[in-house]
């Protein structure tokens, strides 16, 4: 009998780690694979990407509205867990795999401990700044199973008293689209987005929600710098956190510019190549700190929201002051493509994670959890 599991997608970001994690088990005969869809996914403004997971090919598509208008993240986690609730009772799956530290995952985690279904954690056991390494370690508690992208993540999990025989690492699963010889050329994206630079660099900036009274000066002055460098952007859409209108209604200052082309999403692949041949990313993105150091793209992380999350010399981090930023534009493109020292896996993932679910001993980890002290 198959095994039914559930992934859980809230972002473009998650979609991305889980997408080849979905392709290899939905192609099985061994498994039945379900997608619950919602947050960002849903939403127009962001541009209602759950319409690329349909593009994708992916089968038994479930979406579900998280949240309206309203700016709170508690509510629409507590309408995530009751739409999520209501969805495996149904279903009664025998694994739900989420990722990262986004509200979703964290109504996965709790669905799936207080009913006990295994869950499966993709990246638990980094950190970085903010309410985000609050939620990723709170979801990471509430998890049977952990999918890490290196050892020192799986060794902090283990310091979390997490049973170092739940912990696998299987490398981060958006390297097996990074490394993936059918990504589309540059030519095609930059048609496909009508995007004419010859040159450009990339700006993903999200909100931090325990600094929403900072995020109106701290987004003037990154649009600043940007405009002052005389180069070309492309600019993503934050996520839709809180505070992430007071950026949007800044990015409409550029909205007339030439400069700069802004984009509510794109797709994960076409994201890719574009990344691949910018000049540098700016901004506080995770891509900044994850697939920008794969390709040896030198990133201009501004604020703490990723404090501490990566140690690389791809990484300038600086703080939102005006000369500072122009300074690291100036290094970056002084300097360009620098040597990869940071390692997330081979671009395996995916057959990594098919082999730990056709062994026998995966489905025999226990949801009944303990903690286990360091010896």
């Amino acid at each position: 009998m198959s095994k039914k599991i559930i992934f859980l997608s809230g972002t473009r970001a998650d979609f991305g780690k889980l997408k080849s994690l979905i392709r290899i088990t939905q192609e099985s005969d061994f498994f039945e694979v379900h997608i619950f869809v919602t947050g960002m996914h849903m939403v127009s403004k962001y541009g209602k990407t759950i319409l690329e997971i349909e593009k994708s090919g992916f089968k038994n598509i479930y979406p579900f509205i998280n949240h309206d208008d309203i700016d709170h993240m508690d509510r629409n986690l507590a309408k995530t867990i009751e739409g999520f609730s209501h969805y495996i009772s149904e279903l009664k799956p025998d694994l739900i795999v989420i990722h990262g530290d986004r509200i979703e995952a964290m109504a996965g985690a709790i669905v799936g401990s207080l009913n006990n279904i295994l869950v499966a954690h993709i990246e638990g056991g980094e950190i970085s700044g903010t309410i985000d390494e609050l939620i990723r370690h709170s979801v990471s508690k509430l998890s049977h199973i952990h999918l890490t992208s290196n050892e020192e993540a799986k060794k902090r999990l283990i310091q979390m008293g997490e049973d170092s025989q739940s912990i696998f690492n299987i490398g981060s699963p958006d390297l097996d689209v990074m490394s993936s010889k059918d990504l589309p050329s540059i030519e095609f994206v930059q048609n496909y987005y009508d995007i004419d630079f010859e040159n450009f660099a990339i700006v993903m900036f999200h909100p931090v929600t325990t600094e929403t009274d900072k995020l109106k000066t701290h987004v003037k002055v990154l649009i600043d710098s940007l405009i002052r460098s005389n180069l070309n952007y492309v600019v993503i859409y934050p996520n839709n956190d809180m505070g992430s209108d007071i950026i949007l209604n800044e990015y409409e200052r550029i909205s007339d510019n030439k400069r700069f082309k802004v984009f509510p999403s794109l797709r994960f692949e076409y994201f890719l190549v574009l990344l691949k041949n910018a000049q540098f990313i700016i901004g506080n993105s995770s891509a900044g700190v994850r697939e920008a150091p794969y390709y040896n793209i030198p990133t201009i992380n501004i604020g703490n929201r990723q404090n501490n999350r990566v140690k690389s010399n791809t990484i300038v981090s600086i703080d939102f002051i005006e000369k500072d930023i122009d300074k690291a534009i100036e290094q970056a493109l002084r300097v360009g493509r620098v040597e990869k020292d940071v390692d997330f896996g081979d671009g395996n993932s995916d057959k990594k994670f098919f082999e730990l679910l056709q062994k026998e001993n995966f489905w025999k980890i226990s949801n009944q959890k303990q903690f286990r002290d360091l010896s």
